[in-house]
């Protein structure tokens, strides 16, 4: 098997009840932070694709695009740090566990504000200490300070952090896989929001 079948088959093997706190508990939620056409940046085995309509993946692995077509979802495949979309695409963006596999994810963090329209937004999910732990290939470790960095770094302004299950727990991080630190922003220049988080949970 190839490097992409290897990781889309470790995809493929969530739990059952991995399944149902997404379904009901975690794309609910992350839902009521998008609006309008979305793009969900590695969008993986298509999961979010199929739960939100209205939303396009993007992928750079071959083998997860494939499967999502199969499943009749709206994927495609991408070069490293190169959406294929025209300038102000979507209303919102979506990284769920993505950015900590990226080493230098500058040059990401930039395509997404082009393709962004002017009042467009990006939700972020890093995981926890635990989720960290459990995947090799992750490269960068965020906490909310330094999530707010990168995208800063990057012309984003924090709107909002919050934590999944539940509040911020030193304890969930460290003891639940599924623990993850979201943080939800939009472009300085085109907001001119302050960089300071409204709300943080």
């Amino acid at each position: 098997m190839t490097a992409a079948e290897v990781y889309g088959e470790y995809l493929m093997r969530r739990s059952r009840l991995g399944g149902v706190y997404r379904r009901y508990f975690l794309y609910p939620r992350i839902c009521l932070r998008l609006h309008g056409r979305t793009v969900d940046v590695g969008c993986g085995i298509g999961d979010f694709l199929q739960f939100r309509p209205d939303t396009v993946g993007v992928d750079i692995n071959a083998h997860t695009v494939a499967y999502c077509k199969a499943r009749g979802l709206d994927a495609r495949l991408m070069e490293p740090d190169v959406l294929p979309f025209e300038d102000a695409s979507f209303d919102s963006a979506l990284m769920d566990n993505v950015l900590e596999h990226i080493a230098e994810p500058a040059a990401l963090l930039r395509e997404l504000r082009r393709v962004l329209r002017p009042d467009g937004r990006v939700l972020i999910g890093v995981p926890g200490v635990l989720g960290w732990d459990c995947d090799s290939d992750h490269k960068v470790r965020y906490d909310e300070t330094s999530l707010n960095a990168a995208l800063g770094a990057c012309e984003f302004a924090p709107i909002e952090v919050f934590h999944t299950p539940l509040r911020q727990s030193a304890w969930l991080s460290r003891h639940l896989r599924q623990y993850c630190i979201f943080g939800l922003y939009q472009s300085k220049k085109r907001s001119g929001l302050s960089a300071v988080p409204l709300y943080a949970g």
